[in-house]
């Protein structure tokens, strides 16, 4: 999967829907960018902007924004509740999926240095992204807002990371940076009683409660030397928390914002505050996400809640999310819908799985249609996922196996890691029917001058290429699932040896289909020592497959002739 970042943008106006318009629509108009929510306030005069993609388009859309807003909005006119700097007072990226804080960090200064140089704007450095921490947060750069910059800025310590030292009395500044993903969480209360709320939320949160001497409530405040209250730490790290009343619904809420997902994740955040509530005999019976969650939150959720259970975690994606809903009551005050609440099924393209979504009627009635894809390559890849799949229920099957209770949580693993490969072999399906198809469109280039003849000629070796190692890609993921295969039939549910034997025969079938694939595909291409690399690799993939699974048949046979 390609890396995914988050930008949210906290742009100075909230009132003029067409100038919020216009700068929805720059952000929307760079490719590989998805727009999931526009957010304005009238209070505040402030619109939280909400996108998401590659990091190259998600800052070439943030750069955008931040130019468009710069046009439109005049600091010297602005007024509102929130605290603000500049046109574009905030705009942190967030890492979502496949890429690390420290990456994210790079684009953030990447992104601030660009806004800095080519808008001639003052930006700051916020959070992960600013070197400097005794001005990291956000709160402590803006102290003195847009009024006061205009001597803050020429202060030694104040001196922007990027841009001029001088304040841009329409514009004002900026401050960019890197910070983790942020879930608003609430969790339902079996109480109405906003004050037994507030004491299960200053139980958990990080900040904890103010500590008195005595009496809890009414006691003094104990100070430290500088007069400064001395607080109790709560139970749970980057955990901001209150308890509320929801008209609404007729209950109490733990509202939680969970600043670090890495350190709390939601499931932790919920057992805890099951357990605090419990202890002053409070239930709670629900919970809901408020705005957008990762796929792996819920994927961590489900598998949390499994293994809690002694049960097998190696389920399919959309089993544990069912188990993580479940379990956590995410569909008590209203339908969770997988598709619009998690971000990565949000942005994902249809066109990716076209066969894999089909019936298994839909795929073998496509298969034998005139067109030539999909054909043997993307058959062998579907092959190889069924062979894995039949490794991973006798997995399953042997983790909850009557007197094997000690057993589950290897025979969980081996699931796990079947599912992963599992998935990485129907995503081939699709992907070899794409590399034959992108030989098609290179070859019904123009030809007719030399120039686009040679365009023409390397895009088809391109082509050829990816077609090449495409179905090689599957021969190594299908000959790595006879491990496991192998695992299941010497070690797994006796009762299923000869699902395992069928298993050995899919993935020797897949190894060998794929490899002809390449041999066709490899034949006639220019480069011949790349060819015999690859011929030579596929060959030696083709006798360890045939090998294993002589080996595996052997296991399986022995069993059922015992």
């Amino acid at each position: 999967m390609q890396p995914i970042i988050e930008c949210v943008p906290n742009f100075s106006e909230g009132r003029d829907m067409n100038i919020i318009r216009q700068i929805s629509a720059v952000i929307e108009s760079v490719e590989g960018v998805k727009l999931l929510n526009v957010d304005p306030g009238k209070a505040t005069n402030r619109t939280v902007v909400t996108f998401v993609g590659h990091p190259d388009a998600v800052i070439e859309a943030a750069y955008k924004a931040i130019e468009k807003a710069g046009e439109l909005i005049d600091m010297r006119n602005h007024h509102g509740e929130h605290p603000r700097m500049g046109a574009t007072d905030v705009c942190p990226l967030i890492p979502i999926a496949n890429i690390t804080m420290e990456e994210t960090i790079t684009y953030a200064q990447k992104l601030a240095e660009r806004v800095g140089t080519e808008l001639n704007l003052p930006v700051y450095l916020y959070e992960a992204a600013q070197p400097n921490k005794s001005r990291s947060n956000l709160s402590v750069i803006r102290n003195g807002e847009y009024e006061g910059f205009t001597q803050k800025i020429l202060l030694p310590e104040w001196k922007p990371d990027f841009g001029p030292v001088k304040f841009d009395a329409k514009r004002g500044a900026t401050v960019i940076g890197a910070r983790d993903f942020l879930v608003a969480y609430n969790v339902n209360l079996n109480t109405t009683s906003v004050r037994r709320a507030n004491s299960i939320a200053f139980d958990v949160r990080e900040a904890g409660r103010v500590k008195r001497e005595g009496n809890p409530i009414t006691g003094k405040i104990v100070t430290d030397s500088q007069g400064n209250p001395v607080h109790t730490p709560g139970s749970l790290k980057s955990v901001k928390a209150i308890g509320w009343f929801i008209e609404e619904y007729g209950i109490a809420q733990i509202s939680m914002n969970l600043t670090n997902i890495n350190i709390t994740p939601v499931h932790i955040a919920f057992d805890e505050v099951c357990k605090k509530a419990n202890d002053r005999g409070i239930r709670v019976t629900g919970s809901e996400i408020v705005g957008l969650i990762p796929l792996k939150s819920m994927l961590d959720a489900g598998k949390y809640f499994l293994q809690k259970q002694q049960r097998s975690s190696g389920v399919s994606e959309s089993e544990l999310i069912r188990i993580a809903v479940k379990s956590m009551g995410l569909d008590e005050l209203s339908p969770f819908n997988p598709q619009e609440k998690i971000i990565e099924y949000l942005l994902s393209n249809k066109e990716d799985k076209q066969l894999v979504n089909m019936t298994v009627e839909g795929f073998a009635n496509e298969t034998s249609s005139e067109s030539p894809a999909p054909g043997g390559g993307s058959v062998s890849a579907y092959v190889g996922a069924l062979g894995i799949s039949l490794a991973t229920m006798v997995a399953n099957l042997s983790s909850h196996k009557k007197g094997w209770d000690n057993k589950w949580k290897s025979f969980s693993d081996e699931a796990e890691k079947g599912m992963a490969l599992q998935q990485h072999l129907l995503k081939l399906v699709d992907e070899d029917t794409r590399a034959f198809n992108k030989i098609m469109d290179a070859m019904s280039l123009p030809k007719s001058n030399e120039q686009e003849k040679a365009a023409r000629k390397a895009a088809i070796n391109t082509a050829t290429k990816n077609a090449i190692e495409v179905p090689l890609l599957v021969m190594e993921t299908a000959f790595a699932t006879m491990a496991i295969i192998k695992e299941m039939a010497t070690l797994g549910n006796p009762n299923s040896v000869s699902d395992a034997g069928v298993g050995a025969l899919c993935a020797r079938t897949a190894v060998m289909g794929a490899f002809l694939n390449v041999c066709i595909n490899a034949s006639g291409f220019e480069d011949k020592e790349y060819i015999t690399s690859k011929i030579e690799k596929g060959k030696k993939l083709v006798a360890a497959a045939q090998k294993t699974e002589n080996e595996i048949l052997d296991i399986v046979n022995k069993k059922i002739n015992s």
